[in-house]
């Protein structure tokens, strides 16, 4: 494809794909789901809006406690199953922003602190609900720090929230298959020297 003929990518785009270059380079062994998510952010300037139907951007985060030993999770309301903080972008371009303020929502949290570069990736299917048909999720994943209370509040969206540790999420058979690569990532990430 020539420089011409490529498409014209909005600046928030350039930013997505920035993102996934950075984390391609920690996580070579995901060539597949980059590729996925680099076709989706190229293909739509407005993947962070709802209103895409088929599926949009969505931002995450794996929050952790100021040991890194815990992670705290949500008994999800409207899925049902235990997950890591997040929801939709709502129009906000900066994912990692959208991952801060939903940890913050979801928790009750104040004084968190995000990090810059993409934890996680994951693309899963969200059930049709009523008059919304089944759509995908481009889930973007940031590692969220407690830095001051860790005592949290239980939202609308959450029938429970929960600290738990990361190795037992890790070795957890009944875990999302998603938090486990999390917890593996962290740990590997994380191992004491």
């Amino acid at each position: 494809m020539t420089e011409t003929q490529a498409p014209s990518l909005q600046p928030h785009q350039r930013r997505w794909l920035d993102l996934l270059d950075d984390y391609a380079q920690r996580q070579a062994d995901e060539a597949d789901s980059i590729a996925l998510f680099r076709v989706f952010m190229s293909a739509h300037a407005d993947a962070a809006e709802r209103s895409l139907a088929h599926g949009h951007l969505t931002g995450s985060a794996w929050l952790v406690s100021k040991d890194g030993q815990r992670v705290l999770l949500t008994h999800h309301r409207k899925l049902d199953r235990w997950l890591q903080l997040g929801g939709h972008a709502d129009g906000d371009a900066d994912l990692a922003r959208v991952a801060l303020r939903e940890a913050e929502e979801e928790s009750g949290l104040s004084d968190l602190v995000v990090e810059p570069g993409v934890f996680d990736l994951d693309r899963h299917e969200i059930p049709a609900r009523g008059d919304e048909p089944a759509h995908w999720h481009y889930d973007v994943r940031f590692v969220v720090h407690t830095t001051g209370n860790e005592a949290f509040s239980v939202s609308d969206e959450s029938h429970a929230l929960g600290w738990r540790d990361i190795a037992a999420v890790e070795k957890d058979a009944d875990a999302d298959d998603s938090l486990r690569r999390m917890a593996r990532k962290w740990l590997r990430e994380n191992q004491a020297t």
